[in-house]
């Protein structure tokens, strides 16, 4: 009789879309390479952009696996997911301005996703969780493993689940991480570890021994002998193969004769080397010396004592609360996958699962919903050496879509109404992008649970020029990566009035009672200059502004020295020719090297002509802002 596990709301089945991915950033070569091959015969060599790149993914995880299975189901050879615990510091994560840190809050997305998995408590949870393993099992290869992290909160709840996914006997272990060498606790025993669930798709796994330095109790246990000669203590192994299935060498050495597990030139060869110790015993069967030096380790076991959570200090550290250290995943990748086999994490977080994959040559896909996850993702694998070339990837405008349809039109139009009411723009109807109408400008307003992108904005455009409409405020959330100058800039273009407009949190508050009390700001301005000499280029950064200050959090706007304090990263794609972003030079900061530069590299155009630049900043709140430059090279 097989065991279940039932909840309110548990689904019968998983919706399999297969939604198009869009290119919004495609990155050829680390930071790491470029500086390490600067001056060097490699220096500006390449990867080519071809098929088989790696992957990250911004977006829901359910949506993008599903969507993965057309190429990639029965393709990944490991799965390892971090989900959410039960904690609302999912998404959080501590930011340095200057020489403070101030907690980043979740964005609104990224609070949808936590009411969404947590609205119902544990009842959603496991349907999220259900979901998403399900569609897990079928991208995993035959030989393809699955570890689940988690904690005593929900362990037993995703052992059963587990269990009916994958079948009990693809149980292989429960693996104790101690995380922390102790936890005060007045009221109950200190809790210092995580559990890992390992199941397999098969029983055909990929498993590669793990073996682990042996401890001092074991060494002194086992390695009791000392040879004086060699100065290293040794332990004693059996030369007999009495017992042993296939029999062994029959014959007599030194008066001694035995069923001996070696032929008689390799025993000699050993007495030679003075590997044998010989007992005190008349007529006793040596044993083969093994010297602590030679000695390769315990087999892994299921308790894991010798990896500890990353402390303050460490050079890995990146601000997440839920950040594991590359020693525990280089443990898995390794154990449960070989080189170039696929290596995927759905629940990326800081990227530490692509990072030790690409360090261990392995390929990989990572997808998050958090736009700051995404971004912190990124920096890491720009600082491995010879990192491979990857892609950054979303669903776009077909994730939207496909949340209008599944919405009604009486909830959607309710919601848009309420940003209006906030906004003080009116109703109108007649139209598909445009929703209202405000002092003589049009108002679209995008969804809360799919950013804004540049599908969406081109249609609202078409629509304007279809109608002879000329302005027109977009209200949004979250933004499409690369959207926030190319957009405008390509409305100037057709001859119309765009303007981008954040949705501010406080809609979201009870205590907001008027709609006079909530502002939309302005998207953040970039000014900078492009330098030629030759047939090179440069780009210089002047200034970066918000244009309100109260986006900045009081405690932040107190470090700031200068504007570029408040970016984080930023690249340059020196010849932008279609809607993705080829990222061919990058500064950002990290704790080893906090500071940023202002100007690029030189770049190298192959002829004359006029190229299109564009430049990139992500702002220390995660904040996506692009700008257009045009050079002509003579």
């Amino acid at each position: 009789m097989s065991v279940r596990l039932e909840w309110d709301g548990k689904p019968s089945q998983v919706e399999r879309l297969h939604l198009p991915f869009q290119t919004v950033e495609t990155i050829n070569e680390s930071r790491a390479t470029r500086e390490r091959d600067t001056g060097s015969l490699l220096a500006g060599v390449t990867q080519p952009r071809s098929e088989g790149r790696n992957l990250l993914i911004w977006g829901d995880n359910k949506l993008v696996m599903s969507s993965l299975l057309k190429d990639f189901s029965g393709q990944v050879q490991l799965i390892y997911i971090d989900p959410p615990f039960a904690t609302g510091a999912d998404f959080s994560m501590r930011l340095r301005v200057g020489d403070a840190e101030f907690l980043k809050q979740p964005s609104i997305l990224e609070e949808h996703a936590y009411r969404d998995t947590w609205g119902s408590g544990y009842d959603s949870y496991l349907s999220m969780m259900y979901e998403r393993l399900l569609l897990m099992r079928e991208l995993l290869s035959d030989d393809g493993s699955i570890y689940v992290h988690c904690d005593s909160r929900v362990n037993s709840y995703l052992r059963l689940v587990l269990d009916e996914i994958f079948g009990a006997d693809r149980f292989v272990n429960e693996v104790i991480w101690r995380r922390a060498f102790g936890h005060s606790d007045s009221s109950r025993l200190g809790s210092i570890h995580d559990t890992l669930l390992l199941y397999s798709k098969s029983d055909q796994r990929i498993w590669n021994q793990m073996t682990r330095p042996a401890d001092k109790e074991y060494i002194d246990t086992f390695f009791d002998q000392f040879d004086a000669v060699r100065g290293e203590r040794y332990q004693r192994l059996s030369l007999s193969a009495s017992g042993l299935s296939g029999g062994g060498y029959d014959y007599e050495y030194k008066g001694v004769r035995t069923l001996w597990r070696c032929p008689i030139e390799t025993l000699r060869k050993h007495d030679e080397d003075g590997r044998l110790h010989w007992p005190k015993k008349v007529g006793g069967v040596p044993r083969l010396k093994k010297y602590e030096s030679e000695h390769e380790g315990v087999p892994l076991q299921d308790i894991w004592t010798d990896i500890s959570k990353i402390h303050n200090q460490s050079a890995e550290l990146v601000g997440y609360a839920t950040q594991k250290p590359e020693a525990l995943l280089e443990r898995i990748i390794l154990a449960s996958s070989n080189e170039d086999d696929l290596v995927a994490d759905f629940f990326c977080g800081s990227g530490t699962t692509g990072v030790v994959a690409e360090r261990l040559k392995r390929r990989w896909v990572m997808a998050d919903l958090g736009r700051f996850a995404i971004h912190t993702s990124r920096k890491r694998l720009l600082n491995v050496p010879d990192c491979g070339a990857f892609d950054i990837k979303n669903l776009g405008a077909y994730e939207r879509q496909r949340w209008q349809q599944s919405s009604g039109n009486g909830a959607l139009r309710a919601y848009i109404d309420t940003i209006l009411a906030f906004y003080r723009a009116e109703p109108i109807e007649g139209f598909l992008q445009l929703h209202g109408r405000k002092a003589g400008r049009m108002v679209h307003v995008g969804a809360t649970d799919a950013p804004v992108t540049i599908d969406e904005a081109e249609e609202v455009m078409d629509e304007m020029a279809d109608n002879g409409i000329e302005a027109c405020d977009l209200l949004g959330w979250d933004w499409e990566m690369g959207l926030h100058d190319t957009v405008p800039e390509n409305a100037r273009r057709r001859g119309l009035d765009l303007q981008l407009r954040q949705i501010p949190r406080e809609v979201m508050e009870r205590q907001v009672a008027e709609a006079g009390a909530v502002r939309f700001f302005e998207l953040a301005h970039v000014d900078l200059d492009v330098r030629r000499r030759g047939h090179e280029t440069r780009v210089l950064l002047n200034d970066f502004i918000i244009p309100d200050e109260h986006l900045i959090p009081g405690e932040v706007r107190e470090r700031i020295t200068s504007w570029s304090d408040l970016i984080d990263y930023w690249s340059v794609d020196f010849d932008h020719r279609d809607e993705t972003f080829h990222n061919q030079w990058q500064s950002y900061r990290t704790r080893e090297e906090p500071a940023l530069a202002t100007e690029s590299d030189w770049h190298e155009y192959p002829a004359p002509g006029r190229y299109v630049i564009v430049v990139k900043i992500i702002d220390i709140f995660g904040n996506d802002t692009t700008k257009l430059a045009e050079v002509r090279i003579k």
